[in-house]
Formats: C-alpha cells, structure tokens, sequence
C-alpha cells in the first residue's frame, strides 16, 4: 500500500493537482476582515456571535470577531462573515 500512495503522489506533483483536493487537509481563505472560507472541514463544534470553533481532519480551526454568521454551509465548506478578528489553528495531537 506504501508505495500506491507514493506513486498517487508523484502522479499528483505531475498534473499539479492541489492537495486539498486529494487529502482532507483544510483550505482556509481568508478575505479581508469579513469572510473566512474553510474548506475539508468536519463540522462546527462550537458557535456563538463571536466565536467559531470549526474541527477539521487535522485539527481545530478557531475564528474570533464580532456579529459572525455562518453561510454556505456545504459538505466540505463553510463560510463565516461578520468582523473577523482573528483565525487561529490547534494541531490535533493525534495526527
């Protein structure tokens, strides 16, 4: 199985296919202070006017401001507008 997974990521790196796309790495697009989209995300622990708390497959992804909403809300994506603050990431210790 090793070596399968080594040639899918030669194959990946050749056709220049980008790895959110084949892992379950998170996206995170942040634009200006009033949008964050995340990407391969697994859910929404936590929200409050102020406070997201989104799990991804590598950890938690954690947005603060001000008057957030959650929009968009999609399999894989999600969006949150409002006055962001601040994003911020905890690396899941057991990945």
């Amino acid at each position: 199985m090793r070596k399968i997974k080594r040639k899918e990521n030669k194959l990946d790196k050749l056709l220049d296919i980008p790895k959110e796309i084949t892992t379950n790495i998170p996206k995170i697009i942040i634009s200006g202070f009033e949008e964050v989209l995340v990407e391969n995300y697994k859910g929404v622990l936590e929200y409050e006017e102020n406070f997201v708390k989104i799990a991804s497959y590598i950890g938690i992804i954690n947005i603060n401001g001000i008057s957030l909403k959650l929009n968009q809300m999609k399999d894989d994506t999600v969006l949150i507008y409002g006055q962001i603050d601040s994003v911020t990431m905890e690396k899941d210790i057991d990945n």
